[in-house]
């Protein structure tokens, strides 16, 4: 919350006025304000003000026609920035910075003769009906100003400035987590990108976890993503940028305004049901590096050396971050830390202590053959400053920013006002707004043409998005329901040709016996995760081999290419492969098998 109130205090003196900058708010309802003809009416009265402001508009939300404080509910303040972000997408602006107040805190601020009076909360009133303080309400809108049993609601003030995109070629690294359940990889996460100490019990967790049950039984049960950025990259006055709220979007959108390098965490899930969707995030999306959390009050597990294969077997440079030192004796950390070194030795990789060779030495040495390790506290904050110099200064991996779009539908959303949104991480190349492109293969091989109505990085507009980037493209020309999970973006000019079968490269990670013809696993290819069937060319492959074999996706295609790395799994058997073929399709329908 902003501690400057005056700001607060001026806009409501200035009040809402023709031909002026600031509009009053109460709320804003996506069912009310998004249908038909009112989303247009309010978008264009979004655009005279900031026009009138000579490119940056005043909106003060919570308060009634005339200035009162009325006060909404956090959950419907936030529904309320939504709304408003997507008109202002409409009338070509972006919300540049939110603020926002308790009405307890400020009760001073408005003429106590202006004030709202209280309303029960969940009153539903008719089009035209007047609240007490003069507040005019749509029908289906619920006046919130609440009972004196119910808490203090907020107000808060949105700039929005003109111009819906931002250009966003910053550096910006991806981190993708990985750990034993439990072991704090989320509440580290959460304790780097709001700076905030841990209060003992896992609460920053909270600012990555999406889903109710998961933050009910503090298990994270699919991807969550975070992000921090730096500010005067390069210099000794390099800060970090922070997040106040990462719950809120426009939170997450001002970090991507205003750091000059962006660091964006893939946090995957630690529990054994989820090693899927763990793969998943550290195989389906286009990370930079990985941060494996080790927890010091329990040392390396059975998951952690697994994932530890998958990070290395992928050959992704790795941090390993013991966390939860302040739980233990120095000489507890000294011992799981000398338990990591030959964990890490065991796999041919070299371990490098940060506490012994300093964080350059980690940053210059860091590859997929040597491991930086970093003992970290998210409740001290012991260490996180090491973390931050490392994500500061560590360098971008290659990636192909040049050469044709692709991009890899990891997750899709049905958003009102504004239709399918398809998220992931752009593999190669540029898409811009506007971009006429094809989306699939459908179940059947084909394409479908879409249109990138607009794109959104962390919340924020952006104009365009690069190689490395993870992005959600709003877009026209397909239902939400016809998107899935392991499709791909591509230019309308490509002629993609998806494929049912390829040739790989495979080694055996683990395995109860032996591989052989007819073996089905789920193969984790970009964002796929599909059954297929292997055909060894040896006949059968046992654990530690790597050999050739021919795989066929059971049910459907999918657009494969020669180079691209996999993972398979099936049960406690587990590998990895490398296509080295990509046949044509035969029949690219599905499987009746």
């Amino acid at each position: 919350m902003s501690a400057d109130r005056s700001v607060l205090r001026q806009a409501i003196e200035r009040g809402e006025r023709d031909g002026g900058s600031i509009e009053f708010k109460e709320r804003l309802t996506r069912e009310v304000h998004l249908a038909d003809g009112r989303k247009e009416s309010l978008a264009a009265q979004l655009r005279h003000r900031v026009l009138s402001g000579d490119g940056e508009a005043t909106y003060v939300v919570g308060v009634t026609d005339d200035g009162g404080l009325a006060g909404i509910a956090p959950d419907r303040f936030s529904e309320t920035m939504d709304v408003l972000s997507l008109l202002a997408e409409e009338a070509d602006a972006h919300i540049h910075d939110v603020d926002t107040w308790s009405v307890a805190d400020v009760a001073d601020v408005a003429d106590a003769a202006t004030r709202s009076d209280a309303v029960d909360t969940g009153t539903t009133v008719d089009a035209g009906t007047t609240v007490d303080a003069g507040t005019t309400v749509e029908a289906g809108d619920t006046p919130t100003a609440g009972s004196a049993a119910d808490p203090p609601g907020l107000v808060g003030i949105a700039t929005i400035r003109e111009g819906a995109t931002l250009e966003t070629d910053e550096d910006h690294l991806v981190i993708g987590t990985a750990g034993h359940v439990d072991h704090g990889k989320s509440t580290l996460v959460g304790s780097l990108v709001t700076g905030q100490a841990d209060d003992g019990q896992g609460g920053t967790r909270g600012f990555l976890d999406v889903q109710p049950h998961e933050i009910e039984r503090g298990l994270s049960a699919d991807l969550s993503y975070a992000v921090y950025g730096f500010d005067e990259i390069g210099s000794d006055d390099c800060v970090p940028v922070r997040m106040d709220n990462p719950h809120r979007k426009q939170d997450r959108a001002r970090i991507v305004a205003e750091a000059d390098r962006l660091v964006s965490f893939v946090d995957t899930v630690g529990h054994e049901p989820w090693l899927r969707t763990t793969i998943r995030g550290l195989v389906g999306q286009k990370i930079d590096y990985g941060l494996l959390a080790v927890a010091a009050d329990d040392g390396p597990t059975k998951t952690t050396r697994e994932h530890l294969g998958i990070l290395l077997a992928t050959e992704l440079p790795t941090v390993v971050a013991v966390t939860k030192t302040d739980l233990v004796s120095d000489d507890r950390v000294d011992a799981v830390v000398r338990e990591i070194e030959s964990l890490l030795r065991d796999v041919g990789t070299t371990p490098l202590p940060v506490a012994r060779h300093g964080v350059d030495a980690a940053i210059e040495e860091i590859d997929a053959s040597v491991v930086p390790i970093v003992e970290t506290s998210a409740v001290s904050r012991e260490g996180l400053d090491r973390l931050d110099t490392l994500f500061a200064e560590l360098p971008k991996r290659a990636t192909p920013e040049r050469g044709e779009f692709r991009m890899y539908v990891d997750r899709s959303y049905d958003v009102k006002g504004v239709g399918a949104v398809a998220s992931g991480t752009v593999n190669s190349g540029t898409v811009e707004a506007g971009d006429e492109l094809l989306i699939g293969p459908m179940a059947d091989g084909t394409f479908e043409e879409v249109t990138a109505r607009s794109i959104e990085m962390h919340y924020h507009r952006v104009d365009r998005a690069s190689a490395g980037r993870i992005v959600g493209i709003a877009l026209k020309g397909v239902d939400e329901s016809a998107i899935e999970r392991g499709m791909v973006l591509v230019p309308r000019s490509a002629d993609p040709d998806p494929v049912r079968e390829f040739e790989a490269e495979v080694m055996v990670l683990n395995h109860p016996t032996r591989i052989r013809s007819g073996y089905e696993p789920v193969v984790h290819l970009e964002t796929a995760s599909e059954a297929a069937e292997f055909t060894p060319e040896s006949g059968r492959l046992l654990p530690g081999d790597t050999g050739r074999t021919q795989v066929r996706f059971k049910f459907r295609p999918y657009l494969v290419e020669e180079g691209q790395r996999f993972v398979f799994r099936e049960g406690s058997s587990k590998g990895v492969g490398t296509v080295t073929d990509v046949g044509a399709v035969a029949d690219p329908s599905p499987a009746d098998d």
